[in-house]
């Protein structure tokens, strides 16, 4: 291997080391407690290693957000995979958003509500986010009945937000969600016939 591929190799697997370490922190403590300092410390590089890499926190968090839409991607497309009908899809979809959202808190507010440098909604969007949108108009595209797929999917998307970020934050009781859940898929399902809702 020559030296500028070994090189190479060695940045990304830093690189990588460095995001490992944020989500880690992040996961356990809270995004409050990431900061370059605590960072290198776990990684054991510089301060201004870490800067050779990243601008900042933000850079570090934009770059955790990316691998959660990855992972939230890959989650959502096995999950329509594996449905048998269409009803099933967008219910076994929003059960895997969902479960992701529940299972990765400090990942998925990377995603969705820290300060992340990604343009969201355009054509200029990173591959990975509209990987994981266009799961989810896959799993909503039976059920538009003529509407605009784009809206529809964005509700859907909100709707299992709001469903995420509301429980997490102790405004909608827990142990109500499969009821949301059930009711918002049922909404989305009715006319199918096929029970997937339930």
């Amino acid at each position: 291997m020559s030296t500028e591929k070994r090189k190479e190799r060695e940045r990304v697997q830093r690189e990588q080391l460095i995001i490992t370490a944020a989500r880690e922190l992040a996961e356990a403590e809270g995004w409050e407690a990431v900061t370059t300092r605590r960072l290198a410390d776990r990684v054991e590089y510089s301060q201004p290693v870490l800067y050779s890499h990243f601008k900042g926190k933000d850079a570090i968090m934009t770059a955790v957000a990316l691998e959660g839409f990855t992972e939230l991607g890959d989650d959502l497309r096995a999950a329509r995979a594996a449905a048998p009908t269409p009803a099933h899809a967008l219910a076994q979809v929003g059960s895997a958003y969902l479960a992701f959202g529940e299972r990765r808190p400090a990942l998925y507010d990377a995603m969705f509500r820290q300060n992340v440098n990604l343009p969201f909604a355009t054509p200029e969007a990173p591959a990975v986010l509209h990987a994981g949108f266009n799961e989810l108009a896959e799993a909503v595209a039976p059920h538009a009945y003529g509407a605009d797929l784009g809206l529809l999917t964005e509700t859907y998307w909100a709707a299992l937000h709001g469903l995420v970020t509301l429980t997490r934050g102790g405004r909608l009781p827990r142990e109500a969600q499969g009821r949301r859940f059930a009711l918002l898929i049922a909404r989305f399902t009715h006319g199918l016939g096929d029970g997937a809702g339930t």
